[in-house]
């Protein structure tokens, strides 16, 4: 077959043909922070923010003393005085006068997309950050300061690999955590490790709640025999769902929610109490316009904040697991 002569076809008319671009901009990157999204918050006035921490003594079962006993004192424990530095995170957007200006697809304004666009970014700056294996650095005039992941800060309830060594803190039991965990040969996550985990974490007095792994870890989990249940009943008309994900862990020492994290390390699983931990901001989320200089705007969006771990013995870290 073959067109008949003269027919004019879109391959000609292509000077004419009006664009078809749709007013809609799809962004299917993920925004969720679950490290964040389940600590708590808290506000500091200093670039070093300092917390003191405490423990009983070991349970005796030889506290039995004569009659009329002369009484002595202990020997009594001091507490231990631990910190972290804060980070300053930012994102910049400049836009000209004339992007501004024109028609954009998608936009009302170019300024306030890359905006909300440069918002969820930082967030997940943070979340990776706060869940890195970094030391916290003092800083200085040609140096950022930088806060300590949670991994720098898990000493007590670790199970690492072989050549692995925990974090260590500038001054034994205080200061802070001045170089992060050595990284030890990887391991496939087994049920014992997270078993062994747990119990470390529920023996040193924590009530551990989530299993937090990334994503390979997760499907890693969700073979574990302790899985409570992979088919629950939907109520009403519904008919039942079945569920290819694990959910809830059920230990020895009560039920943990796994939650997947695709910020976190893969080769690191958390075990968390959530109460026990808070990202500390010197200075909130705020949008400074910065000074004009020609035909352009400049925005910069700017937090200042630090992870607290209250006491990291309500913590624990299965480390050096394999990613794939």
């Amino acid at each position: 077959m073959a067109q008949p002569t003269n027919l004019v076809d879109r391959y000609d008319a292509y000077r004419s043909v009006r664009e078809d671009l749709a007013d809609v901009i799809y962004n299917i990157s993920p925004e969720e922070t679950p490290f964040m999204s389940n600590v708590g918050r808290e506000t500091v006035k200093n670039t070093y923010f300092e917390h003191q921490t405490d423990a009983l003594a070991a349970a005796s079962t030889t506290n039995a003393v004569i009659e009329g006993d002369d009484a002595s004192a202990d020997s009594l424990a001091m507490t231990n005085r631990v910190a972290n530095y804060t980070q300053i995170s930012r994102k910049v957007i400049a836009t000209s006068g004339t992007v501004e200006a024109v028609n954009e697809a998608g936009k009302r304004s170019e300024m306030a997309y890359q905006l909300a666009k440069a918002s969820s970014e930082l967030k997940r700056d943070m979340e990776a950050t706060l869940l890195c294996n970094q030391a916290a650095t003092q800083g200085n005039s040609t140096t950022a300061r930088t806060t300590a992941g949670l991994p720098a800060w898990l000493r007590t309830n670790t199970n690492f690999g072989s050549g692995g060594a925990n974090p260590t803190m500038s001054s034994t039991n205080d200061g802070y955590p001045n170089a992060g965990r050595t990284d030890g040969t990887q391991r496939t996550f087994t049920e014992t490790i997270l078993k062994d985990v747990i119990k470390k974490v529920w023996t040193e007095g924590g009530s551990p709640k989530i299993l937090m792994v990334g994503p390979h870890n997760k499907t890693v989990v969700s073979g574990f025999a302790g899985i409570g249940a992979t088919r629950f009943n939907v109520q009403g008309a519904k008919p039942s769902v079945i569920i290819g994900a694990a959910d809830i862990y059920v230990s020895d020492f009560g039920n943990v929610s796994v939650v997947a994290n695709r910020f976190q390390r893969e080769r690191d699983a958390f075990i968390l109490d959530p109460e026990y931990a808070a990202v500390a901001y010197l200075r909130n989320f705020r949008t400074e316009t910065l000074a004009k200089t020609g035909d352009s705007e400049k925005r910069m969006i700017l937090v200042e904040y630090g992870l607290k771990v209250k006491t990291e013995k309500a913590h624990g870290i299965a480390a050096d697991l394999t990613t794939s």
